[in-house]
C-alpha cells in the first residue's frame, strides 16, 4: 500500500513495468494480482507510483475504508500471514490498511520528530477500534535506523521505550547500516544480500517474537 513500492523492489520486481498493482484492486475493485512465491515461499500484491492517485480517486468512493479489507477476504485462508506495508503518511491508504489489518507494528525513526508524529497515528488507531476495526490491536514499536553513537539518537531511543512500553512492546533497535540501500539496489531483501549484517539477526529475533502473536 505503499506508493513508493519499496516491498515490491525488494521482492525482485521493477514497479515501472507492472500491469497490474494493488491499485487496481482498492480503486477498481478487481482481484488482487499475487505474484506467488517470489521469495522464501512469501506471495506479493504489488505497487507502484499509480497507487499515489488512490488518495484522490478514493476520496468519494462509497464504503473506500472497507476497500482493502474487501478485496483481501478471499484469500485470507490460503496464506499463515498477510503483511500490509503502509505509507509513511498517514492519509486515506494507511487508514484502509488499518481497517483491515488485525495489528499494527510501528516503525519509528530515532529521531525526536518521527518519535513526535506517533502520538497522531496512536489516535487514529483509537478511532478505528471505537468503530471501523474494533479488533485492531498495536502488535509493538520498533525503533529503526539506530546509531548508538549519537547523543540525540540515543535520548530518543530510551523515551521510545519509557512512553511506549506500556502500550506494547518496544522491540530491539534496528541499527542503521548502509546494507539496506545495498539490499535496495540489488532487489533483494538484506537477509539475502547480506546475510551476515547485525541488522539481520535483530529483524529475525523481532520475527519470532511477532509469530507469537494472536
Amino acid at each position: 500500500m505503499d506508493p513508493q513500492a519499496s516491498l515490491t523492489t525488494f521482492m525482485g520486481l521493477d514497479p515501472d513495468s507492472l500491469n497490474k498493482t494493488v491499485y487496481e484492486a482498492i480503486v477498481g475493485e478487481e482481484d488482487l494480482p499475487i505474484y506467488p512465491e517470489l521469495i522464501h515461499n512469501m506471495a506479493l500484491v504489488p505497487a507502484n507510483i499509480n497507487l499515489s492517485a488512490a488518495e484522490l480517486e478514493l476520496v468519494s468512493a462509497l464504503m473506500r475504508e472497507m476497500r482493502l479489507k474487501n478485496a483481501l477476504a478471499p484469500i485470507l485462508d490460503n496464506y499463515d500471514y498477510v503483511l500490509i506495508d503502509c505509507p509513511p503518511s498517514l492519509g486515506i491508504l494507511s487508514v484502509v490498511s488499518l481497517v483491515a489489518a488485525t495489528h499494527v507494528l510501528v516503525p519509528i525513526q530515532c529521531q525526536f520528530k518521527s518519535f513526535q508524529g506517533t502520538d497522531l497515528l496512536l489516535k487514529t488507531v483509537a478511532a478505528l477500534k471505537k468503530g471501523a476495526n474494533r479488533q485492531l490491536a498495536i502488535a509493538g514499536f520498533i525503533p529503526t535506523m539506530y546509531d548508538s553513537r549519537t547523543a540525540q539518537e540515543s535520548r530518543t531511543s530510551k523515551a521510545i521505550f519509557e512512553q511506549l512500553s506500556p502500550l506494547a512492546t518496544v522491540f530491539d533497535p534496528i541499527p542503521k547500516t548502509i546494507a539496506f540501500a545495498d539490499a535496495s539496489e540489488a532487489r533483494l531483501p538484506i537477509a539475502l544480500s547480506s546475510p551476515k549484517n547485525p541488522a539481520v539477526e535483530v529483524l529475525k529475533k523481532t520475527a519470532s517474537k511477532l509469530e507469537k502473536l494472536k
